[in-house]
């Protein structure tokens, strides 16, 4: 692919990334094997596997979890009223988008409780194990310490196109817009009103400047982490694109990601 000329431009020497096109053939850039943390798009993962619980009928959305009036679905969407960082509620739930790897540590604990197992186990059971992640393990949060490689991360990426862990309904529901008029801020990257979510993914919607490309669509949808790792797919375009660089998401790849975004886009969806 040309636009991956513009990938060897980024301070990112260890960067690996694979773009599916919209036949579903694969190209790849650097060492797709190599593993590292994936940082916060631990979360969609984390997110997928709570789908597999609430369709199992372990829990459901409207679980109370957290703070009074906090459920399930309001972790899940970054509605909870947590903090980044820490046990105590800062707003009431459905107020504001707070980003929070709180949210999702009570979304682990919560799993632990219904399943009576531990976390890690159960992702491997109900996400990684049956989409062949055979790389891929969480060691710490549920929130942000998978480690895969993206030869791995490219079967959730298939997962999210055509999903078979859970119904298409819950994926629809869980990849579009939730608690769709509350403002809040994507850490690193600013301030939006509304700022979309939904149960796990990030939703493009109209934020701009972002880290996706201009020429994502609003309905694109996915996730990057602080090690500089990066999920997304575009249902308009029917294009995914996966990333891992091992330097801390910063204004570096504010500037190059969307621009290489935009050239996969300009090369494939034609």
């Amino acid at each position: 692919m040309r636009a991956f000329d513009l990938a060897r431009e980024w301070p990112a020497p260890n960067t690996s990334i694979c773009v599916i096109d919209r036949r579903g053939q694969t190209h790849t850039f650097g060492d797709t094997e190599r593993k590292s943390r994936i940082a916060s798009v631990s979360k969609l993962l984390t997110a997928w596997a709570t789908h597999v619980a609430i369709e199992e009928g372990s829990t459901g959305l409207d679980t109370d979890v957290g703070q009074e009036g906090c459920t399930l679905a309001h972790l899940l969407a970054h509605a909870g009223g947590y903090s980044f960082d820490g046990n105590v509620p800062i707003v009431s739930p459905n107020r504001k988008r707070i980003y929070s790897n709180t949210g999702y540590d009570l979304i682990t604990a919560h799993l632990e409780t219904v399943t009576e197992m531990a976390f890690s186990e159960y992702l491997n059971d109900a996400v990684l194990a049956p989409l062949g992640m055979v790389n891929s393990s969480l060691n710490g949060s549920g929130a942000k310490d998978v480690v895969s490689n993206v030869d791995d991360l490219v079967e959730f990426a298939l997962e999210l196109r055509n999903p078979k862990l859970i119904s298409s309904a819950t994926a629809q529901a869980a990849t579009t817009t939730q608690f769709g008029e509350l403002e809040g801020t994507v850490p690193g990257v600013g301030r939006f009103d509304p700022c979309n979510w939904g149960f796990g993914p990030e939703i493009h919607a109209a934020k701009h400047p972002h880290w996706m490309g201009t020429r994502n669509s609003a309905s694109c949808f996915g996730h990057f982490g602080g090690t500089g790792s990066f999920v997304w797919h575009d249902p308009a375009a029917n294009i995914s694109c996966v990333g891992l660089c091992e330097v801390e998401f910063d204004n570096w790849a504010l500037h190059y990601w969307p621009i290489f975004f935009d050239a996969v886009l300009d090369e494939l969806a034609k």
